[in-house]
C-alpha cells in the first residue's frame, strides 16, 4: 500500500486503511509464500526493532569472524546482540546480565560464557575471562552503570558499540579520562534498523537466524497495558501482541 493511502475505495470512510508515512522507504515485503507461516512471521517481527538494534551494536563494536566480544545487557536488545555477534562470526561471546533465565537464553543464542555479577565485580569477572578485556564490547542497556561496565570490560585500544539511550550519563558522567588513557573508541547511536533489514530477513527466511524466543509473553490488543507492566517488572523480555 502506498504511504499516502487513506480512506476506502471511491472515497470510503477513513479508518479502512492504516496510513504508513514514508512506506516506500520503511516497509519491507515478506515473500507471499510465508504469509501464513506464523512461526516465520514471529521470527521476523524482531527485525522491526530489537534485532536490528542489537546488530547495530555488534557492527559498531567491530565484531568480526574470530572475535571475542562482551555483550552488556540481558534484555531483548542485548540478547539480539548475542545473536548478531554469533552471526558475524564471533568465536567467544561473554553475556553480562542479572537474570538467570535471560542468561540461559543468551547461551542458547550463542554466548560462550555468562556473567551475573554487578558493578566492579562484573568488570573483574569479564577481565578475568578475557585475559584483560575484550576488543569488542556491546552496550545494550542505556544506563550510566552499564556504560561504565562496558568501559571497564573493554581492552586498551578496543571499541564499544552502544545503542542504549544513555539515561543518567549526564548526571553521573563517564570515565572519559580512562577512555582517553586506554585509547577506547565509542561508536553507536540510534540504530538504522531499515538498513539492516534485507540481510537479516534473508537469514531468518533461510532458517539460520531466529530471534523469536525473545517473545516470552503474548497478549491481545486489550492486554497491551499488561504487556508493558510485565516488561517493566522483568516478568517478560518482549511481548508479542496478537490482533
Amino acid at each position: 500500500m502506498n504511504g499516502d493511502s487513506w480512506g476506502g475505495e471511491n472515497g470510503g470512510a477513513q479508518g479502512e486503511y492504516v496510513r504508513t508515512p514514508h512506506a516506500d522507504g520503511t516497509l519491507v515485503r515478506v515473500p507471499d509464500r510465508h504469509a501464513g507461516d506464523e512461526r516465520t512471521l514471529k521470527a521476523l517481527l524482531p527485525l522491526t526493532d530489537v534485532l536490528g538494534t542489537g546488530h547495530h551494536a555488534a557492527v559498531c563494536a567491530g565484531v568480526e569472524a574470530g572475535s571475542t566480544c562482551v555483550v552488556v545487557g540481558d534484555g531483548a536488545v542485548g540478547l539480539c546482540g548475542v545473536l548478531a555477534a554469533r552471526r558475524l562470526g564471533a568465536e567467544r561471546i561473554v553475556a553480562v546480565g542479572h537474570h538467570e533465565d535471560r542468561l540461559e537464553l543468551a547461551t542458547r543464542f550463542g554466548a560462550t560464557e555468562t556473567v551475573a555479577e554487578r558493578g566492579e565485580a562484573a568488570v573483574d569477572r569479564v577481565v578475568e575471562l578475557t585475559d584483560g578485556g575484550s576488543n569488542h564490547v556491546l552496550e545494550c542497556v542505556g544506563a550510566a552503570s552499564a556504560m561504565e561496565t562496558a568501559i571497564g570490560a573493554c581492552r586498551p585500544g578496543g571499541t564499544i558499540g552502544y545503542v542504549g539511550v544513555p539515561h543518567g550519563v549526564d548526571e553521573q558522567g563517564l570515565s572519559l579520562y580512562d577512555m582517553f588513557g586506554e585509547n577506547l573508541t565509542l561508536r553507536g547511536g540510534i540504530a538504522p534498523v531499515r538498513a539492516y533489514a534485507k540481510e537479516l530477513l534473508t537469514d531468518v527466511l533461510g532458517g539460520t537466524l531466529d530471534p523469536s524466543p525473545v517473545f516470552t509473553k503474548t497478549v491481545g490488543l486489550d492486554g497491551v497495558p499488561e504487556g508493558y507492566r510485565a516488561m517493566d517488572e522483568r516478568e517478560a523480555i518482549k511481548v508479542l501482541v496478537e490482533v
